[in-house]
């Protein structure tokens, strides 16, 4: 059983169909490739740029609680001070501490 040249053509027309699908899918699963690797180096930039945000925000942070340690102190200093004067003047016992 020979097969006629229009099943051969058939044959030949659903192979070429099926290269063609195959050859889609396999440009649309490298796009995706790409796009994946284009959305990692992003994510990378993000990164490292929040690491450098990140540790801005750290060196301001620690410079403020070294101003807010030296305030308390000072603060601390002046109401010895006014405490020392106001129980010179009599005004007030001196707190023991």
């Amino acid at each position: 059983m020979a097969p006629t040249l229009e099943e051969a053509m058939k044959r030949l027309d659903m192979a070429l169909g099926l290269l063609e699908a195959s050859v889609s899918r396999r440009l649309e699963a490298e796009k995706r490739r790409g796009g994946l690797e284009t959305e990692l180096q992003l994510m990378q930039d993000d990164r490292a740029r929040l690491a450098v945000e990140l540790d801005g925000a750290l060196t301001r942070l620690h410079r403020f609680e070294a101003a807010a340690d030296d305030v308390g102190r000072r603060v601390r200093q002046a109401i010895g001070a006014v405490q020392t004067v106001l129980a010179q003047a009599g005004q007030l016992e001196p707190e023991e501490g």
